[in-house]
């Protein structure tokens, strides 16, 4: 199976334009990257690290309604933005192989 780049894409930019301060993480002093660590945003997305790390990678995983919900709530995405993660992630992967 194909990996979903959009998913991948959208999980990675969202995670990075958290601030982790506005979320109580006081810690932004040693962060090499803007945004929430993986491990914070899997955390507040009660889902595990492994697992958010393969959503995130694009792997072809079909995430439930309710792990959608709850990225979402962490990522503190917008109306618009919800109904995209839920739609992103339930598209099927584009085929990058040639048709002869």
């Amino acid at each position: 199976m194909e990996r979903n780049e959009g998913l991948s894409d959208f999980l990675r930019a969202r995670r990075a334009a958290v601030d982790p301060e506005r979320l109580g993480i006081h810690d932004a002093s040693t962060r090499r990257v803007p945004g929430l660590r993986r491990e914070e945003l899997a955390a507040l997305a009660g889902v595990s690290v492994d697992y958010y790390t393969r959503l995130e990678q694009g792997r072809p995983i079909t995430p439930s309604e309710s792990v959608l919900d709850a990225l979402a709530n962490a990522l503190e995405l917008d109306d618009a933005e919800r109904v995209y993660l839920h739609a992103v992630a339930r598209r099927p992967a584009a085929s990058t192989r040639r048709r002869t």
